[in-house]
């Protein structure tokens, strides 16, 4: 019989539902060497914590994340919170021996990045996990196979963009448009995704960012209203500054030599959730959006010219596809969740000492992501080309 695995989740809103249906599903499907149980939820909003632990099966819940991260029954803590939280709650994790898994970005800052990697690097026992949920989508994953294969040859170009249009000028101020709480905005939100999957892809590292653009097209936003007094109306809803970026665009260099272009946006009007990659090497190149994720387009340069063209594979076809012999008959396509469900079967697998589908992140590995983001935002400040070398 496999060992438990006891998880503590720290976070309660959006990113605590897949990672639960995460914990739900991937014993059920995958044979694991040890099976994550459902031990405590943490958060501070106590009036709906209770009800999202017997919804989504939690045993405990707590408001006091400390004692959670402490709790001797617990092996590994996952933290979901905002990126402001993330290197405390890290730290704390890694100091009481913990297994550690942390939402993305990696933290607020760079510097908090650096903290938490060093702090799992100095720990004998400290093993991390980063989400990165987007890598284990089975047509990424294919073509990461591919790129192995050699099918593309020496890579020549990529682009990469994430856009959503959600905080259009309605949208009010939350945490997410404060650089205190948030660190960065669609930078952090979107480009540290394609970020990670360009350099999973392609093997190689981001050396230079030659050119790079920030823009905050929403500097002040309405602050959402607190209950008001009975019989009582404001004379006009008060505002707050928003101090993050609404969108980055940056060009970039590989260690190889390939050039391309990252692009995020929270206002890109017309896209709820675009995500899409595109590598063009010598052989051969391909193509995948999240918008449809069971699909890969692959084209191969050495075909006859006469009938080359984009070739349009489904993923979920045969069986041997990455992940998809867990899940269901072929053309039964997989969704945003199963992403997060086979993140969960991965480090169970490590955690097992046994080899993963893909690859998992830790924190030194995410660390070198957050150094791209650094990059391209003193980049689009200086106006300037910089180097990874020069940032620490």
């Amino acid at each position: 019989m496999a060992e438990i695995c006891n998880v503590a989740l720290l976070g309660q809103k959006f990113m605590g539902r897949p990672h639960s249906i995460a914990y739900l599903k991937a014993g059920r499907f995958f044979n694991l060497p040890l099976v994550p149980k459902m031990y405590t939820v943490a958060g501070r909003d106590l009036i709906a914590l209770a009800p999202f632990a017997d919804r989504w099966g939690w045993e405990n819940y707590s408001t006091n994340w400390k004692d959670v991260v402490k709790d001797p029954e617990v092996h590994l803590v996952d933290i979901a919170t905002a990126p402001y939280m993330h290197a405390d709650q890290a730290l704390a994790a890694i100091a009481a021996g913990k297994i550690v898994a942390c939402e993305v970005p990696l933290a607020g800052t760079l510097k908090e990045a650096r903290q938490m990697k060093n702090a799992a690097v100095r720990s004998r026992r400290a093993q991390t996990f980063v989400w990165f949920p987007y890598r284990r989508y089975p047509a990424v994953v294919l073509a990461y196979r591919m790129i192995q294969s050699g099918r593309l040859g020496r890579l020549y170009h990529f682009r990469a963009n994430f856009l959503e249009s959600w905080a259009g000028p309605q949208t009010p101020l939350t945490w997410r448009f404060q650089k205190k709480y948030a660190g960065m905005g669609a930078h952090g939100d979107l480009n540290t995704h394609i970020v990670d999957l360009v350099r999973f892809l392609a093997g190689q590292e981001v050396v230079e960012v030659t050119g790079s653009v920030a823009e905050t097209f929403v500097p002040s936003r309405d602050v959402p209203a607190a209950t008001a007094a009975k019989g009582r109306r404001p004379a006009r809803k008060p505002s707050g500054k928003s101090d993050v970026d609404d969108a980055v665009v940056f060009l970039a260099r590989l260690a190889g030599g390939a050039v391309g272009t990252f692009e995020s946006s929270r206002l890109a009007t017309g896209h709820n959730s675009t995500l899409s990659i595109e590598m063009n090497g010598e052989h051969g190149a391909f193509r995948l959006g999240l918008d449809d994720l069971n699909t890969l387009w692959y084209f191969d340069n050495r075909e006859d010219p006469q009938i080359a063209g984009w070739r349009k594979i489904n993923v979920t076809r045969p069986a041997d596809h990455p992940y998809m012999g867990a899940w269901w008959p072929e053309g039964r396509g997989l969704g945003y969740e199963h992403a997060y469900v086979h993140a969960v079967a991965d480090m169970m697998t490590v955690l097992g000492e046994e080899e993963p589908t893909v690859p998992i992140p830790d924190f030194a590995e995410a660390y070198e992501t957050h150094r791209v983001l650094e990059a391209a935002l003193i980049a689009a400040k200086n106006r300037a080309a910089v180097k990874l070398s020069e940032i620490k």
